[in-house]
């Protein structure tokens, strides 16, 4: 097939339903990262082969359809995460106001919910916001090589992923607020059903100007009628984190659909956990030489 040019070449490239692997061949760095930043695949090759993944070098897993269920790549860091359930671990209340140490969007976020919320729901969000920060600064906000073979760059980064987050009947609202803060500190976009209707100073910041977390919609409605809207095929994302009700109603309504990831277990503390339902794994394999001389414009190359 033949593309009249690098973004034609790239829609091309995305077009298809799955997203194992992906590569290009390019010496302009700038091509290479336009491609780096649109690419739809979760191991993307620049100028060598893209077969023979390498465990640990070159985490091994895909996007779209190359995925089924709540994963992640084999021979990454959280593969072992996702062959076990976890459960919450609760602390006693700090008796404590204050926010700090969190970006303006997450503290943005838990402020204006906090009228919506007991003092025991507050401090676990709170928590809860403080475990997400210490997991955005040492694994999902960096990117890493941890094999450092010069010659080859192997990169390890993680993107944000577009999440519908329902509140089931009988929940607190502090567990729904713990996720929208999750959300806000990854920068992931959030479609929310709720049971329950949201604190006003929360919704009021949704559609502001200068949002503190991207929300593309907002339902209040029973479940009853969240599992009518799956079956109908009205969920606008292809995870969901499910706060209560029945993952197997979920299941049922959606008719297995294998394009449905649904997290479901108890709501924790830990952003080390919950932060993984907003992004996906990629891994990237750069050549960095030519013929065997170093190439200062890939090595150099930000990703």
């Amino acid at each position: 097939m033949r593309a009249k040019d690098l973004t034609e070449a790239i829609a091309m490239q995305n077009a298809v339903d799955y997203g194992l692997t992906a590569g290009i061949h390019s010496l302009d760095p700038t091509e290479v990262a336009r491609w780096l930043d649109e690419v739809q695949a979760g191991n993307a090759y620049v100028n060598r082969g893209i077969t023979g993944a390498i465990v640990r070098r070159q985490p091994f897993g895909g996007w779209k359809r190359s995925a089924v269920g709540c994963h992640a790549k084999a021979g990454g860091p959280n593969y072992l995460m996702t062959l076990g359930q976890w459960e919450a671990v609760e602390q006693p209340a700090a008796r404590d106001i204050q926010v700090r140490g969190l970006s303006d969007q997450v503290s943005s976020v838990i402020k204006k919910a906090q009228s919506g919320m007991e003092f025991d729901e507050f401090d676990r969000v709170r928590r809860a916001a403080e475990s997400d920060q210490r997991a955005w600064e040492t694994e999902f906000g960096i990117s890493r090589d941890v094999s450092d073979l010069g010659v080859e760059r192997n990169v390890f980064r993680y993107r944000p992923v577009p999440v519908t987050v329902r509140l089931s009947e009988g929940e607190p609202m502090g567990h729904l607020v713990r996720m929208v803060a999750g959300a806000a500190r990854v920068g992931s976009t959030i479609h929310i059903s709720s049971a329950i209707p949201l604190p006003s100073l929360l919704t009021d910041a949704f559609e502001s100007g200068n949002a503190a977390v991207s929300v593309a919609e907002v339902h209040v409605e029973s479940d009853a009628r969240w599992n009518e809207r799956a079956a109908k095929g009205e969920l606008n994302t292809n995870r969901v984190r499910l706060i209560g009700g029945s993952a197997v109603d979920l299941a049922e309504a959606v008719k297995g659909n294998p394009d449905v990831a649904v997290w479901s277990g108890p709501v924790t503390t830990s952003g080390r956990v919950e932060l993984l339902i907003f992004v996906q794994e990629q891994s990237l394999s750069i050549t960095a030489h030519r013929f065997g001389n170093p190439d200062p414009a890939m090595a150099a190359l930000e990703v």
